[in-house]
């Protein structure tokens, strides 16, 4: 086994702290044991670190990079939008053939806007629903992320943040508690937190504030807390109440877009949502994102009752990533899915049949080329509370050691897949389970 040494990553650290604020560019990169790795440079699969140690990436900058890095198409496309200028402030023919394409690829889209990232389309989306009914109040759910504007990030005990401003008891309170210091008091108060997964008070609560709540955001699959699949109906009785009364339904697919299928998350589960956000995989690690909908909501741009701003919207770097991250994607129609998810599928399998064997208690969840690892004494985790009684801790530990096997791992227990991981991959990533299990 190859001996890791963080002595580069170390320095780096340091160094960045005096410069740039925690010495990172995201509160989640802080959280990696035993140092925030710096990197060199990533191909296919794989990534290196300043200090030369090579891992395989399961981490894939934290979702968007499906296509693995330095992606040949991705990587020619870049280039040539690059020689003609990155960004201009006016219309070009990348935006046109990019909106086209979303509205062909994504059932519930008529219409779509451009942004630059899930936290931008979110907050667009919100803003629409909010036009287009004339209500304020916006139901959300606990374990779901929707980005960090101040007006739906709320907050929720993670692995990746260095403290959490909540404990999981606080967390189970109704009220809507702010997700970081600095939020605004009063942004959160048109929020109703609701548990995902239960219809009789999802329905109770849209009948009870009908007139008041505009729209209900969901993640079709609980990916950042557990990749909890939807109980069965419950989209469907979600989409049945919000038409019926009047309320948008918007499906945040930040992360599922593009990821567990060409469709998208609502495409697989045959829902139409009447908005939808994507972004992550959507540019295979270029910063673009999208809302996609209804005419008659999405025409609200169009006729000045909601501005959508964003210097950099539909810029040809992200239009040309995205064009390109989709022609692959799209290919011998679609048939990466396949490959994909049958890769995770042998990994899942080998980390669940490594589990049982070491009598480790655990599980793993998945859909598609995605899935979530924790250790828990719970036989099924099939909701939030479920989730929260897992060992983060030893998670955090197995992430560590798993980076000392060569494995980079989100300390979460989220695991992305990528189109270019093989059964190469498996083999190595399977026997660095077995001894990271052994080493905790």
């Amino acid at each position: 086994m190859a001996i890791y040494h963080y002595e580069q990553s170390t320095r780096k650290f340091a160094e960045s702290r005096q410069f740039l604020a925690q010495g990172v560019a995201s509160s989640l990169r802080a959280a990696m044991k035993p140092i925030p790795l710096f990197a060199e440079s990533a191909s296919g699969a794989r990534i290196r670190d300043v200090d030369g140690n090579e891992y395989i990436d399961y981490l894939l900058a934290y979702g968007p990079s499906i296509l693995g890095h330095s992606h040949p198409a991705l990587v020619e496309s870049v280039y040539e939008a690059m020689t003609k200028g990155a960004s201009y402030g006016l219309q070009h023919e990348g935006e046109i053939q990019l909106a086209r394409r979303l509205t062909e690829l994504l059932p519930c889209a008529e219409s779509i806007a451009l942004s630059g990232s899930g936290t931008e389309a979110v907050m667009l989306a919100l803003r629409l629903a909010r036009a287009h009914t004339g209500k304020r109040k916006i139901v959300r759910f606990h374990g779901h992320y929707h980005g960090w504007s101040d007006t739906i990030f709320t907050s929720f005990p993670s692995s990746d943040m260095i403290q959490t401003s909540t404990s999981s008891e606080e967390y189970k309170e109704e009220q809507s508690l702010p997700g970081t210091g600095g939020q605004s008091d009063i942004a959160l108060t048109e929020v109703i937190l609701l548990p995902w997964n239960d219809t009789i008070l999802l329905e109770r609560t849209l009948r009870e504030g009908k007139d008041q709540i505009a729209a209900v955001i969901s993640e079709p699959v609980m990916c950042n807390s557990g990749c909890i699949l939807p109980a069965p109906g419950y989209l469907e009785k979600m989409r049945e109440l919000t038409s019926e009364l009047g309320i948008v339904m918007i499906l945040d697919e930040v992360i599922t877009g593009f990821r567990v299928a060409l469709n998208g998350a609502h495409g697989r589960f045959a829902i139409m949502p009447d908005l939808v956000t994507v972004g992550k995989a959507l540019g295979g690690g270029i910063a673009v994102s999208a809302v996609g909908g209804k005419q008659s909501i999405m025409s609200l741009l169009e006729t000045g009752a909601v501005s959508h701003l964003g210097t950099l919207n539909g810029n040809r770097v992200a239009t040309s990533a995205a064009l390109a991250t989709l022609k692959v994607l799209s290919d011998n129609e679609g048939a990466i899915y396949e490959r994909m998810e049958s890769i995770s599928r042998r990994i899942v399998e080998g980390i669940r049949d490594l589990l049982s064997k070491k009598g480790i208690d655990g599980i793993v969840n998945q859909i598609g080329p995605v899935f979530h690892m924790m250790f828990t004494q719970e036989k099924h985790v099939e909701n939030f509370e479920a989730f929260n009684n897992r060992d983060a801790s030893a998670y955090s530990t197995f992430a560590e050691r798993m980076l000392e096997e060569g494995v980079l791992l989100r300390p979460n227990g989220l695991w992305y897949v990528s189109a270019v991981h093989s059964e190469q991959e498996v083999k190595e990533t399977l026997a660095a389970v077995d001894r990271a299990l052994d080493r905790i």
